[in-house]
Formats: structure tokens, sequence, C-alpha cells
């Protein structure tokens, strides 16, 4: 059984789900809300009590200021608060995209109330060699966006990105709530979120178990690099999902098993 909640945070609310019975887990993005993880949760539900919610500011969580930051220190802050409202000390933590980076930082500041994070190709890019050279085209992503619009801006972004449009399925037109949100996106999330630099020595000393996930399908993304970067620095390998960026929602039982094998390795 599903049910929706709303957590009152300092300057607005949190829009949170939870669904299932056991071990609990969280399911995080930035910026994808709570609905890109519904196929996954659903699968995951069968063992733990699983939790999905909106980011700060997207779709269902509202913030007082429109135009209020979202940085991957205020998102775990929201996450830990989460934690504290549904009175539990911890929880296995999935974080895909900036979601993982929010992960990260749960992690870091948060050592004891993560298990186990799984980390799935987070856009970390202070770790590349050209961290410079791809810092840079974020700034000039958000340019875009303010100067050409939302469309002009994520197009760029999925070509700086890697991805092929050639091989992308085609989009549908946004709605009013797709252009909000990817106005957060490129207004307050894109550059805090890929400007982020890991905590690796409070990593790899913390409580949490870390483990990055990179998908099976992912090699020409830029989030490839970051997460083969991150492993790197942990000491670890990066541990391939199925999919590609979004393999859990568009392969969510595949990705599930994975998920399970992971916890289960990790547990050991």
């Amino acid at each position: 059984m599903l049910t929706t909640h709303q957590l009152p945070i300092p300057g607005g609310t949190i829009h949170y789900e939870v669904r299932g019975n056991g071990p609990l887990m969280i399911l995080t993005g930035s910026p994808v809300d709570a609905r890109v993880f519904a196929g996954l949760a659903d699968e995951l539900a069968r063992e733990h009590t699983v939790v999905t919610h909106d980011p700060r500011g997207i779709n269902r969580s509202r913030l007082d200021d429109p135009d209020g930051p979202s940085t991957p220190q205020l998102r775990a802050d929201d996450l830990a608060a989460l934690l504290d409202t549904l009175g539990a000390d911890d929880a296995d933590v999935m974080g895909s995209s900036g979601g993982a980076v929010t992960g990260l930082d749960l992690a870091t500041r948060y050592p004891d109330r993560v298990r186990t994070l799984v980390a799935h190709e987070p856009p970390v890019l202070t770790l590349l060699q050209d961290s410079a050279e791809q810092l840079a085209a974020v700034d000039a992503l958000v340019a875009t966006f303010h100067r050409e619009g939302f469309e002009a801006a994520i197009m760029a972004f999925l070509g700086n990105a890697g991805w092929d449009e050639d091989e992308e399925e085609p989009r549908e037109p946004p709605s009013a709530q797709d252009m909000a949100d990817g106005a957060r996106f490129f207004a307050q999330d894109l550059h805090p979120t890929s400007s982020y630099v890991p905590d690796i020595a409070a990593l790899t000393a913390g409580a949490t178990r870390v483990v990055v996930g990179v998908g099976a399908d992912s090699g020409d993304l830029l989030t490839h690099r970051t997460s083969t970067a991150l492993a790197e620095r942990l000491g670890t390998r990066p541990i391939a999902f199925p999919g590609a960026h979004h393999g859990f929602a568009s392969h969510p039982q595949e990705f599930a098993a994975a998920l399970r094998d992971v916890l289960t390795t990790a547990r050991a």
C-alpha cells in the first residue's frame, strides 16, 4: 500500500511516499521526483519499506521562495529530517545522478544514518582530470538557459552529457510542471550539484558502506567517467547496473535484482 505525506522543513515542505514493509530504503534523485522511481519502489517494496520523495522545490515539494537554493547539503539535511520524522535511526540509500551526490553528502555528514549508499552515476565533475573544462561547460549551460530558455538548454545539456540524439527515443513535449522543474534544475540545482567535492577521507573512514553504480549501457556518458573516477578514489570498482543513466526507470525489475545483490554483498 502506498501512502503519501508532507514533511515540513524550514521554508517549505517535502512530499514523500512510503510503500512496503521491512528494512528501510530511501530512493532519491535530483532533479527527478518520486514518480520516476515508482516501478523500482514497487519491486523493492516486497521486502523493504521504501521511501521516495520529490526533492526540495521540485513538483510537489514546495518552497516558500520558489527560487530558494538546492544544494547537496540542503538535500541531505532534508533526508536526515525525513529519517527523523520516520523514527528511523538509519536506512539503505540508493541515489541516482544528483541524488547520488545528495547521498554522498548524507553519508559524509550523517555517516551513522546510512547503512549502505549506492551512488548511481553521480555527476561529480570535480574528480575529472578535465574538471575545469567540464565546470566551464556547466556555466555555459546555465547561461544558455537564462539566455535562450529551457528547450535550448536541455538539448545542449544532453549533448554535453554524451547522449546521442540519433539514439534517443522521441521526447514528449514538456508539461508545465516539467518546465518549472527544468527551470529549477538549470537555475538552482545544476551548478552546486556538479561542482560538489566529495570528502573521500570521510567516506572511506565513516560507518557507511559506499558502492558506486554505473549503467551497463552508459559507456559514452559523462557520468560513466565521473562514477569511475569516484570509485577509483574510494579504492573500489564501480558495479554495473542494468540500463543506462535511468536504468532504474527503464529496467525496474532487473535493477531491483541487482540492487538486492549489492546490499546482500555489502552486509556480508
